[in-house]
């Protein structure tokens, strides 16, 4: 005779235990989640919550940027810009994507499109997921510092409404570069920081082993950054992540984006742009008690 199966009980010990990990997680272990190599990246995405997806290419000034995809697509018959870092699900397609480290073509063609979407009043979704713009030579001489701060700039005062999805790392300006935004939007193993854990290891301590050290004092981690105001929602990931159940995390992702879609469509113009200048002007005010 066999064992009967309770799904009910199976499914609730299943809550119980996602619950669990997730309290658990120290802030490193969810920078280990968020670098996941099975992780679901942009193009999963774009494939299973996006249709009609026309790529556009090319910053009109230098070359186009692998590691930053652009162009019109559809979400429940609505239609958006979506614009994103996007990273290989190989080592050879990461590498010719550069590892969603974006070039200063990469944010001149991602403000091209941001301005094209304004002029087509589409809103605009970016997806970010990226260990920090590209810091090579070649990048510095183009320009990345100057591209990322005109981003900055240009977003601010984009008068289409602009939801950003953080997916998994959002590393310092090469996030911030397709970052500002009406809500910014983060799965729950994401991270989101001005600088990696290893990279602030190496400058306070000199040594990139106290990088969980880092991590803890960064505040890079949702629930962190959901207190201090810098985000607006976080997206609950299944099971043990994102990686566990990309249909899952996708619905979620979709039902997300649709439901900040609609509750932005509904404002004025002069009003977006205004809640979006108090909502940075808000970020990191603090008081002290005398």
């Amino acid at each position: 005779m066999g064992l009967e199966v309770d799904n009910t009980a199976v499914m609730e010990l299943e809550e119980k235990k996602a619950e669990v990990i997730k309290e658990d997680l120290s802030p490193w272990e969810i920078v280990k989640k968020s670098r996941h190599p099975n992780r679901p990246i942009l193009q999963d995405y774009l494939e299973q919550i996006f249709s009609n997806f026309i790529e556009f290419h090319g910053d009109r000034y230098y070359s186009d940027d692998k590691a930053m995809i652009g162009g019109f697509a559809e979400i429940e018959g609505k239609k958006v810009m979506l614009i994103g870092h996007n990273k290989g699900k190989s080592t050879n397609e990461n590498i010719d994507r550069n590892f969603g480290m974006a070039k200063p073509e990469g944010y001149r063609k991602a403000l091209r499109l941001m301005k094209l979407a304004e002029r087509f009043n589409v809103p605009i979704v970016t997806i970010i997921d990226t260990p920090g713009a590209f810091p090579g030579l070649e990048a510095e001489e183009r320009g990345q510092a100057e591209a990322i701060a005109k981003n900055l700039t240009e977003m601010a005062s984009i008068e289409v409404p602009i939801i950003c999805v953080v997916i998994g790392e959002g590393g310092s300006g090469g996030a911030l570069g397709i970052g500002v935004g009406d809500k910014i939007l983060m799965l729950s193993n994401a991270i989101y920081s001005v600088i990696s854990p290893e990279g602030c290891a190496s400058i306070l301590w000199r040594d990139a082993k106290f990088a969980p050290d880092a991590a803890e004092a960064l505040n890079l981690t949702a629930n962190a950054l959901l207190k201090h105001g810098v985000i607006d929602e976080i997206i609950n990931e299944p099971g043990e992540g994102a990686h566990s159940n990309y249909e899952e995390i996708a619905d979620s992702v979709k039902k997300s984006i649709l439901n900040n879609i609609k509750d932005l469509k509904g404002l004025q113009t002069d009003e977006l742009i205004q809640k979006r200048f108090e909502k940075y002007s808000g970020i990191g005010k603090f008081s002290t008690n005398s």
